[in-house]
C-alpha cells in the first residue's frame, strides 16, 4: 500500500458522523441540514434536456482533452465573465471532471518529489488541498486566515528557505468557508512571489458566480493576471465548475484555464489518469456555459436567503455577510464541536465545526470557535433553521 494513505486525516462529514453518534434529535423538528456545500436548488430544465438529448453519445468514447464545441463554450463564457482579450480554447482551457477531481490530479502533476517539496494552503482550507499535497509527497504548509488577519493568506510568514521549497500554492477565492475574494493587490504580490521562487497558483474558484451585486462580480486569478499585463497567466491555473453555478453537482463537470505550457502537462498526466467527461455530460454543460439567465437567477434565490437568514443568526451568533459563496461563518460562544453536536441534539440542524476544516498551528487552530452554515436549502427550510439556531441558548 502507499504508506502516504496514512497520513491522511478524516473527512470532515466522516467526523461530524461521529461527533452525533448515540445522538437522539428532537422526533417533532424535521432535519435541516445545512453542514454541506451541496447545491440544492433544482437543476435548470434545458441542462437536463440537453443531457438527455446527447444520451446516444454514450456509444462512443469521449476525448480527454474534450469536445472543441466544449472548451470554446467555457473559453467564450471566461472571456465574457473575466473581461479577458482572449483565452485559446485550445491550449488555455480543459474541460475536467468537477473541479475536486482537478484540485486533486493538479498537485501530482506538478509536483517534483525529488525537491522536498512544499504546498501552500490557507487554513481553514478544502480538504482535497492536504490529501493532494500529501499524495504528491510534499509537505503542506498552512496559513492560518482569521478574522484579525481579514481572512488574508499571510504570505509572510514563510521564511525564504520555505519559499525555495514551494511548489504549489492554493488559494480558494470566494473563500471556503470564510467568502472572502482576494482583492487585485493580493495578486499582485503573489505573482511577485511566483516570479521570484517559481512556483504555480492554483486558484480554486468555485463559488465565483454565487455572489450579492450583479454590477461587481468577484475578481478572478486570471482577471487579475489579465489587468497586471500577465496576458499568458504564466504559472497561473483557475479551477471552475458548473456544480454551483448551475446547481448540477452530479454532472461533474468544470474546467481548468491558464498558463498553456502547464495545462500541456496536466493534459498528458489525465491522458493516462482516465477522467475525460462523457460526451452526453460535455453536451450538457455547453448548453450550461452558453446561458446567464438561469445563473442570475441561481443568485437570486440565495441574495433571498441570506438577507433572511443572516439577521436571525446574528441573534445568537456572531457573523457576516460574505463577500461572495453561500456559507456564513459564525463565531460560537463555546466549542465550535460541542455547538454543533448539541444544536444537532436539541434543534436537529446540523452545521459543521469549523475546527474540522482547520489544522493546528503554532498552537492554535484557526477554525476552532466557529461553524460553517451552508444556505443551501429551501428558503423555507433556511428560514426555519436560522430560527432555531436563534432560539439555542448553549
Amino acid at each position: 500500500m502507499n504508506p502516504d494513505l496514512q497520513r491522511l486525516q478524516p473527512y470532515p462529514f466522516e467526523r461530524l458522523r461521529r461527533l452525533f453518534a448515540g445522538v437522539t434529535p428532537p422526533a417533532g423538528l424535521p432535519p435541516i441540514n445545512l453542514s454541506i456545500g451541496e447545491p440544492k436548488h433544482p437543476t435548470p430544465g434545458f441542462i437536463l434536456d440537453a443531457l438527455a438529448q446527447a444520451l446516444p453519445g454514450v456509444a462512443a468514447y469521449p476525448l480527454t482533452a474534450g469536445q472543441p464545441e466544449l472548451r470554446e463554450a467555457i473559453a467564450a463564457w471566461a472571456c465574457r465573465r473575466y473581461r479577458l482579450k482572449n483565452l485559446d480554447p485550445a491550449t488555455q482551457v480543459l474541460p475536467v471532471a468537477g473541479s475536486r477531481e482537478a484540485l486533486f490530479a493538479f498537485a501530482q502533476t506538478v509536483i517534483d518529489r525529488s525537491r522536498d517539496p512544499i504546498v501552500v494552503s490557507p487554513n481553514p482550507f478544502y480538504q482535497i488541498y492536504e490529501g493532494a499535497a500529501l499524495l504528491a509527497g510534499a509537505r503542506p504548509l498552512f496559513l492560518p486566515t482569521t478574522a484579525a488577519n481579514g481572512f488574508r493568506m499571510e504570505f509572510e510568514r514563510l521564511t525564504p528557505a520555505e519559499w525555495a521549497r514551494v511548489q504549489l500554492v492554493y488559494v480558494c477565492t470566494p473563500g471556503n468557508p470564510t467568502g472572502r475574494v482576494m482583492t487585485l493587490d493580493e495578486w499582485r504580490h503573489l505573482f511577485d512571489l511566483s516570479d521570484r521562487h517559481g512556483f504555480i497558483v492554483a486558484s480554486d474558484e468555485c463559488y465565483s458566480e454565487i455572489y450579492f451585486d450583479e454590477a461587481a462580480p468577484p475578481l478572478g486569478g486570471l482577471q487579475a493576471a489579465a489587468q497586471l499585463g500577465r496576458e499568458r497567466f504564466e504559472r497561473l491555473v483557475m479551477f471552475s465548475s458548473l456544480s454551483k453555478r448551475s446547481n448540477v453537482p452530479g454532472l461533474r463537470s468544470g474546467f481548468v484555464a491558464g498558463d498553456a505550457d502547464v495545462l500541456k502537462q496536466f493534459l498528458l498526466y489525465r491522458t493516462y489518469h482516465g477522467t475525460a467527461l462523457g460526451p452526453a455530460v460535455q453536451t450538457a454543460s455547453v448548453a450550461a456555459w452558453r446561458d446567464e439567465a438561469h445563473v442570475i437567477e441561481n443568485r437570486r434565490l440565495y441574495a433571498a436567503k441570506f438577507a433572511q437568514a443572516t439577521p436571525v443568526v446574528q441573534r445568537a451568533l456572531r457573523c457576516e455577510r460574505p463577500d461572495a459563496a453561500f456559507y456564513l461563518w459564525a463565531a460560537t460562544p463555546i466549542d465550535d464541536a460541542e455547538y454543533a453536536r448539541r444544536l444537532y441534539a436539541e434543534r436537529h440542524v446540523t452545521v459543521l465545526p469549523g475546527s474540522y476544516l482547520s489544522r493546528e498551528v503554532a498552537g492554535a487552530n484557526p477554525g476552532a470557535g466557529h461553524v460553517r452554515i451552508a444556505l443551501v436549502a429551501s428558503p423555507a427550510e433556511v428560514a426555519e433553521a436560522a430560527e432555531r439556531i436563534a432560539s439555542f441558548n448553549a
